[in-house]
């Protein structure tokens, strides 16, 4: 469904409720862009783990991100979201299905952290001070019936926008403008992204729309985290106010929603795959437990389990 947006404070049917990504085109320009908040998504994952706060908004960003580029592809599977380093974050990983259903999780060293905050002196910690040496990765995962899609970057940016720009423009010529913001509201996590891509000048007939693209930064820039973040103003009249002038035209919204894909028959799987012998080592009072790092389930195999996994 398409429909031209409607002026800032308009008919509240044509409001975005959160969790879900806005797709919008800016007629003027052919520029493409993507606008989502993040709340019950942000908040359930994070609930979860007990993440500092420089761990804890950084996961809210990536998950605002992950969400944004995802709705820029056409895919069937799973876009992930992978950031890595020999620093005070070890591992940070996002992914987002094809049905909207997102995850997430960190790992990070406290002392290393410790020292990275008081590092920046008041300030906030840059991704590089966070991850050191390290790389992001992206992936599209569309199972056994497709190639997988990867891409990697150094996490040379102050931001994690910084490095997807950077690698967007390098490797896939395309110019890409990426606003992220995350915080807590009463207590609870909120995490918000606009993204905005400009189509190949071969798509769109050769016309020069430099002139465009600058305006549209420019206007992209001017948006503030609070406003990214602000729950009482509509993320549609958020894009009115931001980009009327240019002909915005929404989309049929796509919905997000937390939620883990881990399951007892795939971990089972997992340990029917590995020697029996290694299986007694990680034995604890009896029985061998694996948490999910992503939603924190434990799930428990006693012997009578392992017997009828070996079994079968």
């Amino acid at each position: 469904m398409v429909s031209d947006l409607m002026p800032e404070g308009g008919s509240p049917g044509a409001r975005l409720e959160a969790d879900q990504v806005q797709p919008f085109l800016l007629e003027s320009s052919d520029i493409r862009g993507r606008l989502l908040r993040l709340e019950q998504v942000s908040s359930e994952i994070l609930r979860r783990h007990d993440y500092p706060e420089p761990v804890a908004q950084l996961l809210a960003e990536m998950l605002a991100l992950c969400g944004g580029l995802s709705a820029m592809l056409k895919y069937e599977g799973v876009f992930t979201l992978q950031a890595s380093g020999d620093g005070a974050i070890r591992i940070m990983v996002v992914d987002v299905t094809s049905e909207g259903a997102m995850r997430g999780y960190a790992s990070f060293d406290q002392e290393k952290l410790d020292r990275a905050v008081a590092a920046a002196d008041g300030g906030r910690p840059t991704v590089p001070a966070l991850f050191g040496k390290g790389a992001l990765a992206f992936t599209v995962d569309q199972g056994s019936h497709s190639d997988r899609y990867q891409g990697i970057v150094a996490l040379d940016g102050d931001t994690l926008a910084d490095c997807l720009q950077h690698y967007f423009m390098q490797s896939e010529q395309l110019q890409s403008g990426i606003v992220l913001a995350a915080g807590r509201r009463g207590g609870a996590w909120v995490a918000a992204a606009l993204v905005l891509q400009r189509l190949p000048e071969e798509s769109i007939g050769n016309i020069d729309h430099e002139d465009d693209w600058r305006r549209a930064m420019v206007l992209q820039a001017s948006c503030s985290p609070e406003e990214l973040l602000d729950d009482s103003l509509p993320l549609n009249d958020l894009l009115y106010r931001l980009f009327h002038e240019e002909g915005v035209r929404v989309f049929e919204p796509r919905p997000l929603v937390e939620a883990c894909r881990c399951s007892g028959e795939r971990l089972e799987a997992v340990l029917a795959a590995m020697p029996r012998a290694e299986i007694e080592d990680l034995k604890l009072n009896g029985a061998v437990e694996v948490t999910c790092e992503f939603c924190t389930r434990v799930y428990r195999f006693d012997d009578a389990d392992l017997e009828r996994i070996y079994a079968s």
